[in-house]
């Protein structure tokens, strides 16, 4: 008897809520993504693990993400830019290289105000910088997009029916999806995505439901 063999894996996200901001006086959720890729489990942004001080009035609470999942699982890591609410986690990956553009790690650590500088630096935290796109695992690429900062980076996720897209806050609600206004949303809107993911927004934005 002939045994089929089953095909190829499609890559899929899953949506962790780590942590929920106060803005404008409005709740604003914290989301982090792991892509489960048949090479590999990818982190996309690492969230937060503890209120600072410096933005205490702007945070209403943490869910850490090592008390949602078991960290030692992943295999890497990728920040789509370092602004405290997607790299307060990073402490958590000590050792592995967290994939970053260079502009955007360069910013990070001069710019006054960009970011808390003690979470990007942390001990044990160490960044594989790069310069410009790569592809990170067979169809798995990460691709600049500047905008939300000029060193921001999007994850694109082919799949054999349009690709998955993780933006950081490329696109922080779905409006900038809906009329793209900077280059990094233009480019994602380019891609023809299946679905987009947002690091503020608990569900993905699809253009089939716009």
């Amino acid at each position: 008897m002939n045994e089929t063999e089953p095909g190829p894996r499609t890559p899929t996200v899953t949506p962790f809520h780590v942590a929920d901001l106060a803005i404008e006086g409005e709740s604003m959720p914290v989301m982090v993504h792991v892509i489960d890729h048949p090479d590999g489990r990818v982190l996309v942004d690492t969230g937060m693990t503890e209120i600072h001080p410096d933005h205490a009035e702007f945070v209403e609470r943490v869910m850490p993400l090592d008390a949602q999942l078991d960290v030692g699982g992943i295999d890497l890591v990728v920040n789509t830019h370092l602004h405290a609410d997607h790299c307060g986690g990073n402490r958590l990956f000590p050792g592995v290289p967290i994939h970053v553009q260079r502009r955007e790690l360069a910013d990070a650590r001069t710019e006054d105000g960009y970011t808390i500088r003690d979470w990007v630096d942390g001990p044990g935290v160490t960044y594989a910088p790069l310069d410009g796109e790569v592809e990170l695992l067979p169809g798995l690429r990460l691709v600049p997009a500047p905008g939300h900062t000029p060193g921001s980076q999007i994850v694109v996720v082919d799949t054999g029916e349009g690709p998955i897209v993780l933006v950081g806050d490329t696109a922080v609600w779905f409006g900038e999806l809906d009329d793209p206004g900077t280059e990094g949303q233009r480019l994602v809107r380019s891609l023809e995505p299946r679905e987009v993911w947002l690091a503020h927004v608990r569900e993905p934005w699809s253009p089939t439901t716009r």
